[in-house]
């Protein structure tokens, strides 16, 4: 199994995260402070993903960059897609960190809400690699509404096209390349399960992204591809700087007490990517700090 440090004791999480704003979307993870643990050294892979392929959308920071270096260390290759110039540095860090487990990266630059760029996402990575075992729809990006007139039609559009659309583009072309046996797996929220007043519009996206993947994965049983789901609590990456909130009060009204980091969501994408999730499909984890929720 893999090892990782013990948050619940180190002075960096007992300490929280100082006030900071990113003025820009998508945030980068360069900037922030402190740093988020990526597992970058925390990660100790175990084999359990030798030989696989895998797409990992926002993959350049955060939770799809943890994921990005914890299935390197479990043996895959990794194709990562991020969206804008802020997020190259972040990207190539990602793929040093990717290739220093032994790994090859494929680095793909554009923007997501594009049909075509989603299809070429699938394509390249299986030109590269030969195939593809392993999708991770997980780019998203989310904006604080203190008033509901900030809500247009223009913004509604943009953050579906940005968190939702995604997912069926990028599906619709891994339904053409997979085989029995591989995995698709969305990042949702919990705010799908139980909203958040200041985030109506992300909350609603990530809402539809629930019903997806349970839908998804009933299309897919009988192909015996497994379609599950993550829906992280608080958890300190790029997004939240980038996002008008209170970042010293984020995640301390969690039972535990502190913020997530992405490595400790990426230990979910593990799982439900590997053969000891083999009988699971349809399915969400809750990697939230203790918050107990329906669905």
């Amino acid at each position: 199994m893999p090892l990782l440090v013990d948050y619940t004791v180190t002075e960096r999480q007992s300490e929280g995260q100082p006030a900071q704003r990113q003025g820009q979307h998508p945030g980068s993870q360069v900037e922030m402070k402190p740093k988020p643990d990526c597992g970058e050294e925390s990660y100790r892979g175990s084999g359990r993903l030798e030989g696989k392929a895998a797409l990992i959308t926002g993959g350049d920071s955060g939770i799809g960059r943890a994921c990005a270096i914890a299935f390197a260390k479990e043996g895959a290759d990794v194709a990562i897609v991020y969206l804008a110039d802020q997020e190259d540095e972040d990207a190539e860090d990602t793929k040093r960190h990717v290739e220093k487990a032994g790994r090859k990266c494929l680095v793909l630059k554009g923007d997501l809400k594009s049909q075509r760029f989603c299809h070429e996402c699938v394509e390249r990575t299986v030109r590269e690699f030969g195939k593809l075992d392993c999708l991770i729809s997980n780019a998203a990006k989310q904006y604080a509404r203190k008033d509901l007139d900030e809500i247009t039609p223009e913004s509604i559009r943009d953050v579906f096209e940005s968190n939702v659309y995604p997912a069926f583009y990028l599906i619709q072309a891994a339904e053409k390349v997979m085989r029995a046996g591989a995995t698709i797996n969305i990042t949702t929220s919990i705010t799908s399960y139980r909203g958040q007043g200041s985030l109506v519009d992300y909350a609603a996206t990530k809402g539809a992204l629930t019903a997806t993947i349970r839908s998804f994965a009933q299309r897919f049983a009988e192909k015996r591809i497994r379609v599950n789901g993550v829906a992280p609590g608080p958890i300190w990456t790029p997004l939240i700087p980038a996002t008008d909130m209170d970042i010293e009060a984020f995640g301390k009204k969690q039972p535990l007490g502190r913020v997530g980091q992405p490595i400790e969501c990426a230990t979910c994408f593990v799982f439900l990517a590997s053969s000891e999730s083999s009988y699971i499909t349809g399915q969400v984890l809750h990697p939230n700090g203790g918050e107990v929720i329906g669905g």
